[in-house]
């Protein structure tokens, strides 16, 4: 790709022609997808969990150069991350991470914060004994 094209920053382009955490994880504690091929981006975030922590996230998207950039940095943020910890996730810190986005690509970050939510909403319905200490977080995307 050119040097001179200036769209992304290096970050953002690292992440999107080496992606981090590509693929599926099979037998996945918890997995969640969301968009619309009608709109034309689609995340699936797959997780999985052991003794209450992110040990691994996968992901995989159909979608422009930010939303492949932006599930893979949201996979790396949130390894370690308790189920808590993740519920407080935010699209925001995916955008600091990457070192920003165009204003017309933070949607992009917003469906990865959605779909990692979807994972573990997934996730607490397979452990409803977790479901009732630590309730999902409910603060609007992009905030």
């Amino acid at each position: 790709m050119s040097e001179s094209y200036t769209l992304y920053n290096q970050t953002v382009m690292d992440h999107f022609l080496n992606p981090r955490n590509l693929g599926d994880l099979p037998e996945a504690d918890g997995v969640g997808e969301v968009g619309a091929a009608a709109c034309g981006d689609i995340m699936k975030i797959s997780l999985r969990i052991e003794e209450g922590r992110i040990k691994d996230a996968r992901f995989k998207t159909f979608g422009c150069g930010s939303a492949i950039a932006s599930s893979s940095m949201a996979t790396e943020l949130i390894k370690g991350r308790t189920i808590e910890e993740a519920m407080h996730f935010s699209n925001q810190e995916v955008v600091q991470a990457l070192g920003g986005l165009p204003p017309v690509k933070i949607h992009c970050s917003v469906l990865a914060e959605e779909a990692l939510k979807a994972a573990l909403e997934d996730y607490l319905k397979k452990h409803p004994e977790l479901a009732r200490k630590t309730p999902l977080q409910s603060a609007p995307a992009g905030a």
